[in-house]
């Protein structure tokens, strides 16, 4: 059977987020189980990665929320599916979601879908607009938040006959690896971020957008400066503003109130998020608004480093609380605080034992191998 599965995997754009990654890695994982492996995607960052030889790209606009556009790559994702033969078109995001929906029910294919976050659901409309997500013969819930999220919200839309399961996220162990970075590349990362290692580093990953709580990672910053009278750590605050050069702004104006600029940096891209944790000693993941998974979080285990993170959405699955790091009040800037202040005054001998459980509960659960092994396997399943 699974020499005879074609799997069209369709995405707005292959970012590097982790709806577009877990895309990316089970594009290329289905090839080594002998099945054939598309992906229909408007664009993105990932695209020069990809294995042309493994994976079959087509560009499509499917990142439009346009309705004519929606109903216009319906029509071409129909043509695809009948000439490449496509057994299953996995939809990763609503839009184009509408269109897989139209073309598999008129080509009779199955139709899978990831429901990778919560999603805005504020009105009849917008609720039906997202419930494209759990149209389909199998819908798969990125952690157990995310189904209880389906469940709640979404079970009009559930029939008996839908398949509805959890598949963890995974990420990939071997590139976030501590031991496979260079001395030589840390100390080039530390001098672009003109950043001298004689003080912890504290790392905040995640693009610049309010819900991810960089407002709130600076006031705590504040706190402790005050509470231990000193600079006790240098922070990064790594990600790009997309656009919301406002925000940024804000953000710069705030550190600047709490007289925070000698101690916390803005950086707007790294090339090798791996180098980035492995420079670092401590990150911190305070999103005011629940993460779908929070893939940072998961990074940081991997990577041997103290993860203080948002105690809810997928961080209360992927986090040991003061086993594999630390989880805060979300929201409480004064929570987060005295969790910064209890890991920078922590020994070394302390940090590293927290970090090597980190790593050891990620290759447990959320290694992207068994993310690929759980899905491919869905997927004969599905067809048989």
């Amino acid at each position: 059977m699974s020499s005879n599965i074609k799997v069209l995997q369709v995405i707005p754009r292959l970012g590097y987020g982790g709806a577009e990654t877990g895309c990316y890695d089970i594009a290329h994982y289905l090839p080594e189980n002998n099945c054939k492996s598309f992906i229909v995607t408007s664009g993105g960052e990932l695209i020069k990665f990809i294995n042309k030889e493994k994976v079959k790209l087509i560009r499509l606009p499917v990142q439009s929320k346009n309705p004519l556009m929606i109903i216009i790559n319906s029509i071409f994702l129909i043509g695809i599916i009948l000439y490449y033969n496509i057994s299953i078109v996995h939809a990763r995001s609503r839009a184009p979601a509408w269109s897989c929906l139209i073309a598999t029910k008129l080509t009779r294919r199955k139709f899978v879908t990831t429901f990778h976050g919560t999603y805005n659901f504020s009105g009849k409309f917008k609720k039906l607009y997202n419930s494209v997500m759990v149209r389909s013969h199998l819908i798969i819930a990125g952690s157990n938040f995310i189904f209880s999220h389906i469940k709640n919200n979404y079970s009009d839309f559930l029939g008996l006959k839908k398949k509805f399961l959890v598949i963890f996220r995974g990420i990939n162990v071997d590139y976030f690896d501590s031991s496979t970075k260079i001395e030589s590349d840390e100390k080039k990362l530390l001098n672009d971020w003109e950043i001298n290692k004689e003080k912890k580093i504290i790392l905040m990953p995640g693009r610049l957008t309010s819900w991810k709580g960089q407002e709130l990672f600076i006031e705590a910053i504040n706190l402790v400066k005050v509470e231990l009278g000193y600079e006790a750590f240098h922070a990064v605050i790594l990600g790009s503003d997309q656009g919301r050069d406002l925000y940024k702004k804000k953000l710069i104006r705030l550190t600047e109130q709490h007289r925070l600029t000698n101690q916390v940096k803005f950086v707007d891209h790294c090339d090798d998020m791996a180098l980035a944790y492995k420079v670092s000693d401590i990150v911190i993941s305070a999103s005011i608004e629940p993460e779908a998974f929070g893939r940072v979080a998961v990074e940081a285990q991997s990577m041997e480093k103290l993860i203080i993170a948002s105690n809810i959405g997928g961080s209360n699955e992927t986090v040991i609380d003061n086993k594999t790091g630390f989880l805060f009040e979300s929201g409480d800037a004064i929570a987060l605080s005295k969790k910064i202040i209890k890991a920078v005054t922590m020994d070394e001998s302390s940090l590293k034992l927290i970090g090597k459980e980190g790593r050891k509960n990620v290759i447990k659960k959320f290694n992207v191998e068994k993310m690929c092994f759980s899905t491919y396997s869905e997927y004969k399943r599905l067809l048989n």
